[in-house]
């Protein structure tokens, strides 16, 4: 049986740059059943927001969930990188 140590390793979280992020709304507006309407999805909240906007005025609709979605990069500590550079692997 092979033994394994694992260590804590600091990794940082950041936002991969190279992916757009996505937003998103819909009206939930109403008593019984939600309205439903949706926003679409768009690289950045502007166009969603317009987007609410216009629904209000056309229906007095005035509640909206907003979803924000992104991409992760876990970002190891430069001296980690370094080491594991220098072994031929990557980081």
């Amino acid at each position: 049986m092979t033994r394994r140590r694992f260590r804590y390793v600091p990794f940082t979280i950041e936002q991969d740059q190279t992916a757009e992020p996505e937003y998103d709304a819909r009206c939930v507006s109403g008593d019984e059943t939600e309205c439903g309407a949706e926003s679409g999805t768009h690289s950045g909240p502007e166009p969603v927001e317009e987007w609410q906007r216009k629904h209000t005025q056309e229906t007095g609709h005035r509640r909206y969930r907003r979803n924000f979605g992104d991409y992760a990069v876990m970002r190891p500590p430069a001296q980690l990188a370094e080491l594991v550079r220098a072994d031929g692997g990557t980081a």
